[in-house]
């Protein structure tokens, strides 16, 4: 069976939608699910229809433009999170500990791969997701000096329990999953949640595949994939 993992990103206290990463285009999100952008009534509806964890984004805080980090704790309350609020280092993901269930560790925003290795050492893998952020099939990592390749095999010693492989480039686009990302990932697919413009289509080959976990936003939202 596989996991549907709701997507909500979070700006200015409501959930927006975009498409590829472009969060200054993102707008008030229009969902099946609420009549309202209301991120709290959005995923209370969710959990009553079956959602059993949500991905939140934080976007405000992923660019430091403000927090809505209260938010996602509310919903922690109902519905386990697992939120991305652009943690840099040990510090950041000590802090984001209290927000939610498991916090994000994206390429995007760390620092380097020695902050990952402290927050490894320090808190238990069951706390933690590694996202890897990819934009036009490359790593997308700012501050980290390594190939796609190379933090492969840095996350296949870590051994953890999950690992987000996000295609940031197809997001809202509809036009389905990266296969040759699912390739190159594929000796890790026990770990893998895996998302980034993902179709009904693409939900029952990933499912043959063995991945058995997806976010969904956008497919979902509209009403076209189903929890």
């Amino acid at each position: 069976m596989m996991e549907v993992i709701p997507v909500l990103d979070l700006k200015s206290g409501i959930a927006v939608s975009g498409q590829s990463g472009k969060r200054d285009t993102y707008t008030p999100l229009k969902t099946v699910y609420s009549t309202s952008s209301d991120p709290v009534m959005i995923s209370n509806s969710l959990r009553q229809n079956g959602a059993r964890r949500i991905y939140v984004a934080d976007l405000d805080m992923i660019e430091k433009k403000g927090s809505n980090l209260d938010v996602a704790q509310k919903i922690n309350l109902f519905l386990p999170v697992i939120l991305d609020c652009g943690v840099r280092n040990l510090e950041t993901f000590k802090f984001a500990l209290k927000f939610a269930y498991k916090i994000i560790v994206a390429t995007e925003t760390l620092e380097s791969v020695e902050e990952l290795d402290k927050i490894c050492e320090k808190f238990p893998a069951s706390r933690l997701v590694v996202s890897v952020d990819i934009k036009k099939g490359k790593l997308y990592a700012p501050k980290l000096d390594l190939t796609l390749e190379e933090f492969k095999d840095k996350l296949i010693k870590l051994n953890l329990p999950e690992i987000i492989l996000l295609d940031i480039s197809q997001v809202g686009t509809y036009k389905g999953f990266n296969k040759d990302l699912i390739e190159k990932f594929i000796d890790l697919k026990t770990s893998l949640i895996l998302g980034g413009g993902i179709t009904p289509e693409d939900k029952e080959k990933l499912n043959t595949q063995g991945i058995k976990k997806v976010l969904i936003g956008s497919a979902l939202h509209n009403g076209q994939i189903h929890l």
